[in-house]
Parts: C-alpha cells; structure tokens; sequence
C-alpha cells in the first residue's frame, strides 16, 4: 500500500475521532461512555497508521528507483514514429535514391531491400523491383519532394504568379464571370429613386473545368554516380527541377491546350500591339512600349511584368522619355532576382520569348489573369534498372502534373465611347 493511501487512511481516522469530540463539545458536555469507546478506537486506529507510515517512508528513502509510482492497472506501448518522420529515416535524397536503385536490383543481387523504403506502403507488393521494370517504384519521401518542388517554384518559376489552386483529385471546376461593371449583362448597378422599387439583375456564371496533365522528367543515372550518394541527391534534384520550371512557365505562356495547359500568348484574350508605322525589323521604339502598357487591363499593373528575348536588351538600354531613361537595370533598387525594370515593372529576359522582331519578342502580361491547378504534394519519382540496362545505367522518373488556361476568353471592351481599343491581362507586341 502506498504512503498516500496511509495517510488517507489515517485523516479519516483523525477526523471520526473529531466528529464524536465536535458533538460532545456543540453540546457542552463529556464524552459519554458509547462516544468514549468510539473516540478511543479511532484514535486507535490512527496510531497503528503511525508505524505503517514510517516504514513505507523509509523504504521509499532507500528505493534506489526514481520514485515514480506506478497503477496496478497502467500500461506501456511503444510505436515506431519512423513513419512521422518526413524523410522517412533517410539522411538527405542522394541516399533515398541509392536505397531505390538497390531495391531495384534486390531480386538480382539476393540483398534485402531496405526497410525504410517500405514505410508507409501497404504490403510488400507496393515497391518497385526487378519484374515491375518501369512500372515499379517508391513514393519519394514528403521532405525530398517537397525540396524539389520548392527548387521548381523558386525564382524564375511563373506559376507562383498565377491564380494557383492545389487540387487532391483529377480536375477543378471554376466559376466563370466575364462581364463588366459597364455592360449591359449580369449584375448591374442602378440608380433607385425616392420609394420607388428597385431594379434587378441577375449573375451571368457560367463554368470552365481544368484536368490535370502530366509533366515527366526522365533521368538516366550511370551506377558509378549511383554509389556517391550525395553527388547523386545534388545531381537529381536541381535536374530535375530546372526541366520541370521550364516546361512549365512554356506551357503557361505558350501551351496549345492539347495534353498542356493553354498558353496566355496562344489564347484568345491576347492583345497584339501592332509595330509604328515605317517601323523597321530589329527595332524597338518607345512608343511601343508606352502602347503595349496602355493595352493592359486597368488596375493590373501592379501585377505585371515584362518578359522579353534578351536580344532586345541593347535596344532597351538606350531608349528614354525625354532625358529620363525608362529602363533602369538591376542593382538600382530592385531585387536581383528580375533583370531590370522598364516603366516601373520588372523585366524578365528568358529564352521562353520569340525571337527579336518576331511577335512576342516582348510582352507585358498580368499573371493574376491566368488560372493553373497543381497536384497537392508535388513530384512523384519512380525508379527502374532495365530501361537503359545495356547502358549500366537506372532511370529515375519524375512526374508533377498541372493544368492552366486564361481566365478571360476574349479582350475587355471599354464602354461605349471612351475608346476603341480592347485590354487584357496580356499583352505582347507584333512583328517587326
């Protein structure tokens, strides 16, 4: 019994004993002969605690364990917390790729495959082996694909800029609006004069779905990299992320729709700014420049950006309003990550852009007008060791799928009267 329990035991002898002398006492009297026996007994009894007490103490002074009492009643379990762990026990993605590539030749080799590859599976059968060829594989561990999907949104990615949704099924449906605050369908807004009633109007939704499509990256790996496990997470990773990027912003500015997303140059809410008159091919004017910006839907510049050919460069660094140079390159108070700014907004050169003097050399475009789903988690990679086989080499697969398009289907009409000519969330600038 423990000390507590005595000592409990005991208080309730105590305060019997007090309760029989509390009766007496309200009644200012002795105690009787009944009450006397009943007092003493319990007195008694909380005397022979005394000795019990004692000797528990100083067994518990002697215990040599830490003291902790422990229920009759009380369990312990103990689980494995590998499969919390983010990177699945594996020190860094070079060694989950070796442990794959070993997995792939277990069958081969009679080595067993190693365990923490199989966390999280629901049998055996799930990983990737000899006989599955480039079916088989392992899911990559969340840190590992998180890290790679990082590399892919980092800077120069344009889906960041997008109206990004991560999607845990197939496709999205999206509601679709494209009226105006001026037109003369969907809601609308009216003057109410004094008790009369109000006008109605009513929403103009209709309704646009986008299905993910799949983005693979195909990496051969030689065995002999295979065996240097870090040269082969650096290797991996950046690889694969700098080819994921690339489709990518491609598809978002140049897709066709067809098994990729719908490019924004290729859509119908394109605005093309026709060259000046007498323009020359190899020349950009500024009056181009000040036409392209006045064609981008109001209120979106603050979103926008310029992406151009880096050929146009030369011609950007000497063109001027005035005195004032309207280009301004990096290092004059805008972060390095863009390559400049041109009235006011960054300016991206990327190899994505046409050729100088073709259309879409340059262009300014708001990305917000741009709609994309990407598969929530990111990279999937699967593994196999017979598809370059004759070349002693493994193959790892990366797969991320997305899907996008323009949320507007056409140009933006200004009301009537106020101008003729049409704006969007992009704009790109003709031949030359």
């Amino acid at each position: 019994m423990t000390i507590r329990i005595l000592q409990q035991k005991k208080a309730a002898a105590v305060a019997k004993a007090k309760g029989i002398n509390d009766v007496a006492a309200a009644a200012d009297r002795d105690l009787n002969a009944d009450e006397q026996a009943a007092y003493d007994a319990a007195m008694s009894e909380a005397s022979g605690y005394d000795a019990r007490i004692a000797r528990a103490q100083e067994l518990a002074a002697a215990d040599v364990s830490d003291g902790v009492q422990i229920a009759d009643n009380a369990r312990i379990s103990v689980t494995d917390n590998a499969s919390s762990d983010p990177k699945a026990g594996f020190k860094s993605a070079g060694e989950f790729f070796k442990a794959v590539r070993g997995a792939a030749l277990a069958a081969s080799t009679g080595q067993a495959v190693d365990r923490r590859l199989l966390i999280g599976a629901a049998a055996p059968t799930t990983f990737g082996n000899e006989g599955t060829g480039a079916d088989g594989g392992f899911l990559i561990p969340a840190e590992f694909s998180k890290e790679i999907w990082r590399l892919s949104l980092g800077e120069g990615s344009l889906i960041p800029m997008t109206a990004n949704t991560e999607v845990s099924g197939n496709s999205m449906v999206f509601p679709k609006d494209e009226t105006t605050p001026w037109g003369g369908a969907g809601v609308q807004a009216y003057w109410k004069g004094e008790a009369t009633a109000g006008n109605q109007s009513k929403m103009a939704l209709g309704t646009e779905m986008l299905r993910l499509k799949e983005l693979m990256v195909l990496i051969p790996v030689t065995n002999e990299l295979m065996d240097d496990a870090p040269a082969l997470g650096s290797y991996l990773s950046p690889l694969a992320s700098d080819h994921i990027m690339w489709k990518a912003n491609e598809s978002i500015l140049f897709g066709t729709g067809g098994g990729q997303p719908y490019g924004c140059m290729n859509s119908n809410s394109l605005v093309v700014v026709a060259k000046e008159t007498g323009q020359g091919t190899g020349t950009l004017l500024q009056p181009n420049i000040s036409k392209m910006r006045s064609r981008l839907k109001t209120g979106e510049l603050k979103n926008a950006i310029w992406i151009g050919n880096p050929d146009i460069l030369p011609a950007l660094e000497g063109m001027t309003i005035g005195n004032l140079p309207i280009f301004l390159p990096p290092g004059t108070g805008l972060r390095e990550a863009y390559d400049g700014t041109l009235n006011g907004r960054p300016v991206i050169l990327s190899e994505h852009a046409a050729a100088f003097s073709a259309q879409s050399d340059l262009s300014l475009i708001a990305l917000s007008g741009y709609r994309t789903i990407t598969k929530a988690g990111g990279i999937q990679t699967d593994t196999s060791m017979h598809l370059f086989f004759d070349a002693n080499a493994t193959a790892f697969r990366f797969i991320f799928r997305m899907d996008g398009q323009p949320i507007m289907g056409a140009p933006i009409t200004p009301p009537t009267g106020k101008s003729t000519n049409t704006r969007s969330y992009f704009v790109t600038l003709g031949a030359r």
